[in-house]
């Protein structure tokens, strides 16, 4: 639960003097700013030369900005090293898949597994820690910036070394890997651990256990590099850590977060895609569950670079962001940036204040925000976040598996954001779950676009539906194993045996006619399909049309209290949506979800729980065309005290109620 809310910034107070610092903690202070972020691209201040570290200005500002009343969370600079790291070494560099060295500049251009890199991070980690760990003004630690934002997986001599030690370990002998890997095909077999390529450039395509393996690699090894980073802030400060991510990143954010303190992520959306905004809500909510997240940069107008920029919110847009990320369990909302940079590459960028110290198009927003912050901070503090009943399992590893087999160019992100925001649109409370999660108080639980199911988290998923859950499983789940080759027992392995059920085919469905039809609904099917067995007691969708008339690709299953559901195929167009829709709702209303309401698309109720159990809607228009919600009891208004009749309850253009029921 949140002791206060925050709202705050990205600043950079090492590229300005001291007239406008001054000025701009005055003007932070006059716009509600209680929280600064500093430091991530630092170094070269800290440490112009090697070994010449001075972290006084740092130490100088968050005593400054603390005597104003601004908290500061600081961050490590590791993702700019500076040119005395940088000139003359190329072998400290990152390397592409394509074998290209990067060069000073930018960020995120030196190899984070260089043994010499990791040795100057944790020298300069250790004197910030050091020297700001004691503050007062100080309230928590962002390691680095975007762990993989601009790279993925580096291809350099370090990198190479250590893959080899990361196979080794997990595979013991070099014939257990080749066994796993089939590698015996197209000669790939190999005698030494240090003879397996790293997936850099080849005639065609690499062997997918290579190529998904690598990616896991990496996500270890950046996540490794958190965990140094933290160990060493601990040893001289209480101060939770976190670091800033995003399911853009070649990130593995489970294992990321596993050993920091609390969740944070970064968003651009704009409003037509609002619903990539809050599947990040309803996913870093449970990252560190029990623990409110932050959104430690948002726009608070536009995001833009020297080469593109995205759409500007339309006026009322920012309010009504915030106020839905309190609501769904963040405890802070921050906008990159406070003053708009001067020069770089992100100059065009969005900003609170211009470079020349005026409001910008944002700024009023933003004064709407911390208006709404301080009416709800009270409300918020003292309620939680409601659990929901359906969960949607999100894999990171999942987005390896589809990296390496993407088929028409599939995008992971892209797919379990159009999936959830079918679950959104029906206003279901929802929690996207990342694998490793618990599965109790749950009743539905959807696991779509998961290669491989660990034996953990079938286990689990299984014993789940033994209490009662239903698990509704696919598409693209379970045909994988995991080392990223195909099951030779069943076509979905043991889960066949788990779901009572016998694939016959898999094949792609995309053109080649194929309609199911499933709760009075018929729809053309795509996507890489699993064809059932048709039997009376278990096909729920039967293909009607198509290459494998007369089978199914919905099957249900029941297991002791619960039901495994068996999606094998995407239905697709208007009809699909429809369709998974009525799949949904159907198991929905079998599994005995109550936590939903019927508000219109476009608007959410975020559900929270008080201090006495009594229960709070936050009701929030997000698209600007207002909405429609029935309440089912009679509420009263928190921010007016007015009593508000069950029934249909109408808003208007990004507006909000927060409602609480006896």
């Amino acid at each position: 639960m949140a002791k206060k809310l925050y709202h705050g910034v990205a600043y950079y107070p090492e590229l300005w003097d001291e007239a406008v610092i001054d000025q701009d903690i005055k003007l932070m202070k006059e716009t509600g700013i209680n929280v600064v972020r500093i430091g991530e691209f630092a170094w070269a201040t800290m440490e112009p030369e090697e070994d010449k570290i001075d972290i006084s200005f740092f130490v100088n500002m968050i005593n400054k900005l603390y005597d104003n009343g601004i908290e500061t969370v600081m961050c490590t600079p590791t993702p700019t090293p500076p040119i005395w790291f940088s000139h003359g070494h190329p072998e400290r560099m990152y390397v592409d898949q394509e074998g290209k060295v990067m060069v000073h500049g930018s960020r995120q251009h030196a190899c984070t597994n260089n043994a010499y890199f990791r040795k100057r991070a944790a020298i300069i980690t250790e004197h910030i820690a050091t020297a700001v760990g004691p503050l007062a003004g100080l309230i928590g630690w962002q390691i680095d910036n975007e762990f993989k934002c601009h790279v993925s997986e580096c291809m350099c001599e370090t990198c190479k070394e250590l893959w080899h030690e990361w196979l080794e370990e997990r595979y013991g002998t070099v014939e257990a890997l080749n066994d796993a890997w089939g590698a015996q095909i197209w000669s790939e077999r190999y005698n030494r651990f240090d003879q397996v390529p790293q997936p850099g450039p080849a005639p065609f395509l690499h062997n997918s256990s290579l190529k998904t393996m690598y990616q896991l690699f990496s996500m270890e090894k950046i996540a490794q590099f958190s965990d140094e980073q933290a160990s060493i802030i601990r040893n001289y400060s209480n101060a939770p850590i976190t670091h800033n991510s995003s399911v853009m990143f070649s990130v593995d954010n489970e294992r990321l977060f596993k050993n920091l303190d609390f969740a944070s992520y970064d968003t651009y959306a704009t409003i037509e895609n609002y619903p990539a905004y809050l599947i990040n809500c309803d996913l870093w909510r449970n990252f560190k569950k029990g623990r409110d997240f932050w959104i430690m940069e948002t726009s608070t107008s536009y995001a833009a670079s020297l080469e593109s920029h995205a759409a500007s919110h339309p006026n009322g847009y920012l309010k009504v962001e915030a106020l839905a990320a309190y609501a769904l369990g963040a405890e802070s909302f921050c906008y990159w940036l406070w003053r708009q940079q001067r020069a770089g590459c992100e100059q065009p960028h969005g900003s609170v204040i211009s470079a020349w110290g005026k409001p910008t198009v944002g700024y009023q927003n933003v004064l709407e925000v911390e208006k709404m912050r301080k009416e709800i901070e009270p409300i918020i503090i003292s309620s939680t976040p409601q659990q929901a009943e359906v969960a949607i399992t999100y894999s990171d590893r999942a987005k390896a598996f589809l990296r390496t087999e993407p088929h028409r160019n599939l995008n992971h992100r892209s797919l379990v954001t159009n999936f959830y925001e079918r679950i959104l649109s029906m206003g279901i409370h929802r929690d996207l779950l990342p694998e490793g999660s618990s599965l109790d108080g749950y009743k539905v639980l959807l696991t779509p676009f998961v290669h491989y199911l660990s034996p953990e988290f079938t286990a689990r998923a299984t014993e789940f539906v033994r209490n009662g859950g239903v698990w509704i499983v696919g598409p693209l789940t379970g045909g994988r194993t995991e080392n990223h080759t195909i099951h030779t027992d069943k076509a979905l392995g043991e889960l066949e045996t788990i779901a009572g059920v016998e694939a016959l085919f898999t094949y792609p469905m995309d053109n080649t006619g194929s309609i199911g039809r499933a709760f009075d609904i018929s729809a053309d099917l795509g996507m890489w399909s699993v064809v059932f067995e048709f039997t009376s007691e278990s096909a729920i969708g039967v293909i009607e049309q198509g290459l494998s008339i007369g089978k199914s690709f919905i099957t249900e299953t029941n297991v002791a209290k619960g039901k495994i559901v068996m999606l094998g195929s995407m239905p697709i167009g208007e009809d699909g949506d429809a369709l998974l829709k009525r799949l949904v709702d159907h198991y929905s209303n079998v599994a005995g979800v109550n936590l939903r309401t019927d508000v219109t698309k476009g608007t959410i109720v975020a559900p929270r729980l008080d201090d006495d159990g009594k229960t709070i809607w936050f009701v929030v228009n997000m698209d600007g065309n207002g909405g429609k919600v029935t309440l089912p009891y009679d509420a009263i208004d928190l921010q007016t005290g007015e009593k508000i009749h069950k029934g249909k309850l109408e808003l208007g253009n990004f507006d909000s109620r927060i409602l609480k029921f006896n």
